[in-house]
């Protein structure tokens, strides 16, 4: 997996895709996504890696089973709250 953080302002945005979808057009009925190295790729990152980012976050980004799959083991999305461009999961948090 990839992530790569931001500061903006007071939030800390954290962007992360699984490495195979990188750089990938994702296409659906409503959807048309590019998963861009410029957005996604900084460092790469292990599932506990992720967690931890995933407990300071306030807007996270998620795309692909791996990303997706660490918010869900760790109680931030349920299934529900995930959906799916071009058969790849994506979820978005945000916290206030």
């Amino acid at each position: 997996m990839y992530c790569k953080s931001y500061s903006v302002g007071n939030n800390f945005v954290l962007a992360c895709c699984d490495e195979e979808i990188l750089g990938k057009n994702l296409v659906d009925e409503k959807y048309d996504v590019t998963i861009t190295e410029a957005f996604y790729k900084g460092e790469k990152t292990s599932e506990e890696e992720l967690a931890a980012l995933l407990a300071d976050a306030n807007n996270i980004n998620l795309f692909g089973e791996r990303s997706v799959g660490v918010a869900l083991k760790e109680g931030l999305i349920t299934e529900r709250d995930v959906i799916r461009i071009g058969g790849v999961p994506h979820a978005v948090i945000v916290r206030m």
